[in-house]
């Protein structure tokens, strides 16, 4: 029900639910689609229908699957992990309904032992669900949103506005400059560069402008990597650093 993974700011991924679609020019390379379609491959049952052959790659079909089995697998977790959440989908994907995200919302709730990382592309959707009276703010659930570019900064203002202990931004993959960000209340901020055969290239001067308005929000600064074809190959070092800035737990 989890796998640890070799995501560098995190234990574990947890998948209470699968599949999404595609929202905007960051999702176009998506491993989750690669990945899917490979474990639809095997027969993995959760993953079938959620992707189709698109030319010479696998898309999203915008079939989302709930997985109610996958929701026991953290309260048998008996040391503390730090745990992704949905990292083969979006929690705060429009298919998945509310009711369900209260019952994902509910294990986080009993599990205080553990870290929940959630990460959304949606945070409009889900600073308007978690403003609602079930949705009580957690301290060991930090909410956080993806930003490839200047043209969806506008989902910082979202998660801005959304109750949270901790907010954090995901700037991967970083694939035009955001110079313009805003950071106030953020606490954290990932920064990667697309990787695998179709990845696109990221100029050091787009990391070095967040590393500098990181620097000014006092907002922490994690470096994941450069990225490309070879993402092992091209490493995690800037400016002969490598950067794993965790945030503070903000009461």
């Amino acid at each position: 029900m989890a796998q640890t993974s070799s995501i560098e700011w995190t234990d574990v991924t947890w998948n209470p639910v699968a599949g999404c679609s595609v929202a905007t020019a960051g999702c176009t390379n998506c491993y989750a689609m690669r990945m899917a379609a490979r474990l639809e491959a095997m027969g993995t049952a959760k993953y079938q229908g959620l992707t189709r052959k698109s030319g010479d790659r696998y898309v999203w079909t915008g079939r989302v699957f709930c997985d109610e089995r996958a929701l026991a697998a953290p309260s048998g977790w008996k040391k503390p992990r730090t745990v992704f959440v949905n990292s083969m989908s979006d929690l705060f994907h429009p298919e998945v309904p509310e009711a369900f995200i209260l019952k994902v919302w509910e294990v986080m709730a009993s599990t205080r032992q553990h870290t929940y990382q959630i990460l959304t592309k949606r945070p409009a959707r889900m600073r308007e669900i978690l403003s609602g009276a079930n949705f009580p703010r957690l301290p060991n659930v930090w909410l956080g949103t993806s930003v490839e570019d200047a043209a969806v900064l506008q989902r910082i203002d979202d998660l801005r506005l959304t109750p949270a202990y901790v907010r954090f931004v995901s700037f991967e993959p970083l694939i035009g400059s955001v110079a313009g960000a805003d950071l106030k209340d953020i606490h954290w901020a990932i920064v990667g560069g697309e990787s695998g055969p179709r990845s696109r290239p990221m100029p050091k001067d787009w990391v070095l402008e967040i590393e500098a308005i990181c620097r000014a929000a006092n907002t922490a600064f994690f470096f994941k990597q450069w990225g490309g074809r070879n993402k092992k190959a091209a490493g995690r070092h800037l400016n002969g650093k490598t950067y794993d800035e965790m945030p503070a737990h903000i009461a």
